[in-house]
């Protein structure tokens, strides 16, 4: 994990993807992406988050915890909790 704080699985076709990352750009939260389709090897960290399901957007934080299509204030409450 990058000097972000937190990584978002997404893919391309996610609208539910699209509308976060635009949420938190427009905090200014930074994090890094990572497209499960183009890194297979993501996907597994995915699946074990979701019971087995490929289900995007999903934030993996510092801590090893995850987040499935949060809200932006799960993501703040999150991050406050981190700090």
């Amino acid at each position: 994990m990058s000097e972000n704080q937190f990584t978002m699985f997404t893919t391309p076709w996610c609208g539910y993807c699209h509308r976060l990352k635009s949420q938190l750009d427009r905090e200014g939260i930074t994090f890094d992406i990572v497209d499960i389709e183009q890194q297979p090897d993501a996907a597994f960290t995915v699946e074990q988050a979701n019971g087995g399901n490929q289900t995007v957007p999903t934030l993996l934080f510092s801590d090893g915890s995850t987040l499935t299509n949060p809200s932006v204030a799960a993501v703040k409450d999150k991050l406050a909790a981190l700090a």
